[in-house]
């Protein structure tokens, strides 16, 4: 995991903080309790968690501060989800955001 484990201002980080399971994109993951998906996708080495809608170029967090809406995942099957805001818990389902299947159809027609 990509975790800071001490840091200078927020100290060390306690070795026993409960772990929690949830998926992404079909594949288990561990988080720490009460983190957010961001962070916790992140400490398992994913950067990127969607794509544009019409370009289809790679998309992860960019200010995670809830602010520009970059990091937006489907959880539980509801889409446009903030992932630097929502914290992951128990078994939670977490999906990157996909190009729209209209945009594909547009991009495959245009060549």
């Amino acid at each position: 995991m990509n975790r800071i484990l001490n840091h200078p201002v927020l100290g060390k980080i306690s070795e026993q903080k409960k772990t929690i399971h949830f998926q992404y994109d079909g594949t288990a993951y561990e988080a720490y309790e009460h983190e957010t998906i961001a962070a916790a996708l992140l400490a398992n080495g994913i950067r990127k968690l969607r794509v544009h809608e019409e370009s289809g170029t790679p998309r992860g967090i960019y200010c995670n501060i809830g602010h520009c809406m970059e990091c937006r995942v489907a959880v539980n099957g509801q889409g446009n989800v903030r992932a630097c805001l929502t914290v992951v818990e128990k078994d939670m389902v977490v999906e990157s955001g996909k190009l729209l299947p209209n945009i594909v159809k547009r991009m495959v027609e245009q060549g």
